[in-house]
């Protein structure tokens, strides 16, 4: 194509992204190298249900487990493929890269790249209104990344829009993982411990059966028919939406087997009416369409254990993009159990659930798992997030030490013994 730039040549090429031998053609190209785009903001399922052959090869790049593939991570976006591809072209050269994409596609690219030791001088995404530019409901940015042989820095400039001249915010790798704040981070960085004692709340996925309220008869389902079970199959249930407002339980949960090492038959000696509840409605149980029930027994539920009964709890929302903790009570004589939404700390009596409050709803608590929490994320706060912060390091740092928070700190400590499906509930 002549015309543009003097006597300066343009070549156009249109082919399948995932066809072309992409690296050939830049080994001809001279330096330095401009890669700008805005690749399609779909994910690899969504390509899929439309009956797209345009598609990668499946390479699992970031040696995810079996299990995770299950719960959806191996689930990726096309454009993440694509940046992954686009920032190797410049590894060992100067160039730059100006793209818009998904922010959640942007800090997964510069997070693969920093572990990667790709040569990245400088980062930075610059938040722009998807709704209003594209009408499209998800927050976006355009990322630029400049690369240079030799550069070793791994941190991003977070602006508010393509106008800011200063960024809200530094993201980066802090100690082998990804922090939204690293300023806040390199201040609190001494309550990090990487524990456990934080989890997810019961996982069901089938509400209409397993969900009941009160009524005068005793209990209905959510297909609006009167339900006839046993007191000790039935538990209060509090959801994201009762913690965020610090309502009391609205609804009551049925609750099939106790342990992972227990089973839903059991129910057929103490609670016979509620297991023949479960095989009246085993037709919709039983197309519960998750992964992670395949190999368990019948009516089978997850992110349940003894912790799921502890009479006193300290718990979150992980949908509302807020850290507020509320201290949960037995309600009418039972244990409150959560549904998977929620993220929770067992304690052991009410004293005990007092001093995890004060000490979680902390300034220095607050700084530290702000420093760690995207608050654009789908689900921003994650009981993976919660268990870094180590609660013997926080009541050290507040003055706090006590045989309480002492108590807490031993069981953060003990590591869990339900297996990988189990563990997986946790992130």
């Amino acid at each position: 194509m002549k015309g543009i730039g003097g006597d300066r040549l343009v070549q156009v090429l249109q082919s399948d992204f995932f066809d072309t031998d992409w690296q050939a053609l830049v080994n001809h190209l001279p330096g330095p190298l401009l890669i700008l785009g805005n690749p399609p903001w779909v994910t690899n399922s969504t390509l899929g249900a439309m009956g797209s052959s345009n598609l990668p090869q499946k390479v699992n790049h970031d040696g995810l487990s079996g299990i995770d593939a299950l719960t959806g991570k191996a689930n990726f976006d096309i454009s993440e493929c694509m940046l992954r591809a686009n920032l190797g072209w410049i590894t060992d050269r100067t160039g730059m890269l100006a793209v818009l994409c998904k922010t959640a596609v942007a800090r997964k690219v510069l997070r693969h790249a920093w572990r990667h030791g790709l040569p990245i001088e400088h980062a930075a995404i610059r938040r722009l209104d998807a709704k209003l530019h594209f009408d499209a409901s998800v927050d976006a940015c355009l990322l630029v990344v400049q690369c240079r042989p030799g550069a070793t820095p791994e941190d991003c400039n977070d602006y508010r829009s393509l106008e800011a001249t200063v960024p809200s915010a530094v993201f980066g790798i802090r100690d082998g993982r990804m922090v939204a704040d690293v300023r806040h981070y390199d201040r609190w960085r001494g309550l990090a411990g990487g524990l456990s004692g934080w989890r997810s709340g019961i996982k069901h996925d089938c509400s209409s059966v397993l969900e009941l309220v009160r009524c005068d008869a005793g209990y209905e389902n959510g297909l609006g028919g009167k339900v006839e079970v046993e007191s000790e199959a039935v538990f209060p249930l509090l959801k994201s939406s009762d913690l965020a407002h610090n309502r009391s339980p609205r609804k009551w949960l049925i609750v099939p087997h106790r342990t992972l090492t227990t089973s839903p038959g059991d129910l057929q000696r103490y609670a016979p009416k509620a297991w023949s509840y479960l095989l009246a409605n085993a037709d919709l149980l039983d197309q519960r369409g998750s992964s992670i029930y395949r190999g368990r027994p019948r009516f089978s539920i997850f992110g349940v254990g003894e912790y799921s009964f502890a009479p006193w709890k300290v718990a979150i929302s992980g949908l509302y993009k807020k850290l507020e903790f509320v201290t949960v009570s037995p309600f009418e004589g039972r244990p409150v159990v959560l549904d998977d939404t929620c993220y929770f700390f067992s304690c052991g009596s009410e004293a005990e659930c007092h001093a995890l409050h004060e000490l979680v709803t902390s300034d220095a608590a607050r700084e530290f798992w702000s420093a760690l929490v995207f608050w654009d994320a789908k689900r921003p706060i994650t009981a993976q997030i919660l268990n870094l912060l180590d609660l013997a390091a926080l009541a050290r740092t507040l003055g706090r030490e006590s045989d309480l928070t002492r108590a807490l700190a031993e069981r953060q400590s003990a590591r869990y013994t339900e297996g990988a499906r189990q563990q997986l509930l946790l992130t």
